[in-house]
């Protein structure tokens, strides 16, 4: 069985601090051209399928997914910028996205991140324990908080099924190119895991009908 590492990251290389020299800092920052496209395509898309205060809600998420995915499949890590800033605004959409019970709305989605990144970070843990590798980054765990803000209970499996199909899938490719697959491979599971939160919560989003 093929042990493939999911988006291996370090804390302190999520946030490189003073002490690390310059050349060697990671840069974190999103490229603007490939931010600016996928903003520009997600904001028509939505702004054509989706009711007002969820398609507003799905280009924030949108722009924020597309910067995560495209720093972690360039530098395998995900900012605590996006990270943190997709669980908080996966939050404060909450009560907009659900008027009649606004208040129970902000309250389930504290629990779902709380509880999807708990279950991330046993995983993590476990993994760890049993392999005495790191094989989940805890960039992950994070944005597994933020899944948990976004999406509904019933559809996070689809999301991180979609992403560990996607990921899956990477590999697979790239052993059919000929490329060397083994367990030191590092597979950017943000990359994969971004797209897949959009995609769930655009899908669930669309009008019954």
């Amino acid at each position: 069985m093929i042990d493939v590492k999911a988006g291996e990251q370090i804390e302190s290389a999520a946030d490189p601090g003073p002490d690390l020299r310059p050349d060697l800092r990671p840069d974190l920052r999103p490229d603007l051209a490939i931010l600016i496209g996928g903003g520009i395509a997600i904001g028509i898309i939505s702004a054509i399928s989706l009711p007002g205060p969820i398609a507003a809600a799905s280009l924030v998420l949108g722009l924020l997914m597309v910067a995560g995915a495209e720093v972690d499949a360039r530098t395998y890590l995900l900012p605590n910028a996006i990270t943190w800033s997709a669980t908080a605004c996966g939050i404060a959409a909450a009560p907009y996205l659900d008027e009649l019970s606004p208040w129970l709305a902000v309250g389930d989605a504290v629990l779902r991140a709380a509880g999807t990144a708990g279950l991330l970070a046993l995983l993590r843990w476990s993994y760890g324990r049993i392999r005495q590798t790191e094989g989940l980054g805890l960039g992950d765990v994070k944005l597994a908080a933020a899944a948990g803000a976004w999406l509904p209970l019933e559809i996070l499996p689809l999301c991180f099924g979609l992403a560990a199909g996607g990921a899956l899938l990477s590999v697979l490719w790239a052993r059919l190119c000929g490329g060397h697959i083994d367990r030191a491979m590092k597979i950017p599971l943000g990359a994969f895991l971004c797209p897949a939160l959009w995609l769930t919560f655009y899908a669930s989003g669309l009008p019954a009908g």
